[in-house]
């Protein structure tokens, strides 16, 4: 269960939601039944095992996302796939009632699932045999092969599925190498001079902000400093 901001709700809802199902609750502290529903809503979905996930959003606190729901009435749900609204409910449901919108969202597992869920190479390459556009076998592989810096494989596999927060950071992995911690800081305060006038200076400290994700908090503070050098 992730608690999502007006900041937040671009990458941990819309993003997310193109690799597995999201479910929004919109809620508040002073809401009785939402206090009801809450922990039905927790216990359901975590029992999909990850293949359904769960954000909770404080619409007093989120008012963009509020608006952006039209919200008139709490609590309310949404599930969210591919970027777009496919189910909801307002007021709090029996946890029967619950568990029918939840499993109409978890896709039932296939063989490709299966062998993506091992992990390693072999049943990674043997599920995208069965399945070309397979997200989680395509990312989970192309970032086997960004690791061991077989970046063309990398990126073409990452063709095959939607753009998301997860594809752009392996891509960005391919890209520029695997780089943590100081190193990432190092290399973005080396590049900043350069970004201005150097294409491949400005994509490569993209693909460092890429790769140090959206939680990270050195992210908004670099991306600040790009912006102030371009502008």
């Amino acid at each position: 269960m992730t608690d999502v901001t007006d900041a937040t709700f671009q990458h941990d809802v819309v993003e997310r939601s193109y690799e597995v199902p999201v479910v929004v609750d919109l809620w508040a502290e002073w809401c009785g039944p939402c206090r009801t529903l809450g922990p039905i809503l927790e216990r359901v979905v975590a029992e999909t095992g990850g293949t359904v996930e769960l954000t909770k959003v404080d619409v007093d606190t989120n008012p963009q996302v509020s608006a952006a729901f039209q919200v008139q009435s709490i609590p309310a749900v949404y599930a969210i796939s591919q970027g777009k609204v496919v189910d909801s409910f307002i007021g709090a449901l029996p946890e029967a009632q619950v568990r029918d919108f939840v499993a109409k969202l978890a896709p039932a597992e296939s063989e490709a699932d299966r062998l993506a869920a091992r992990g390693d190479e072999a049943s990674l390459r043997a599920a995208l045999d069965l399945e070309h556009d397979h997200a989680g076998a395509a990312v989970a592989l192309a970032e086997l092969l960004a690791e061991r810096g077989e970046a063309e494989e990398a990126l073409t596999l990452l063709t095959r599925v939607p753009e998301s927060a997860e594809t752009r950071r392996v891509a960005a992995l391919a890209r520029v190498g695997d780089a943590a911690g100081d190193d990432v800081t190092k290399r973005l305060e080396g590049l900043l001079d350069r970004v201005k006038d150097d294409q491949e200076a400005r994509r490569e400290y993209v693909d460092l902000l890429e790769m140090l994700g959206a939680h990270d908090p050195r992210t908004p503070q670099y991306r600040r400093a790009l912006a102030s050098r371009l502008y």
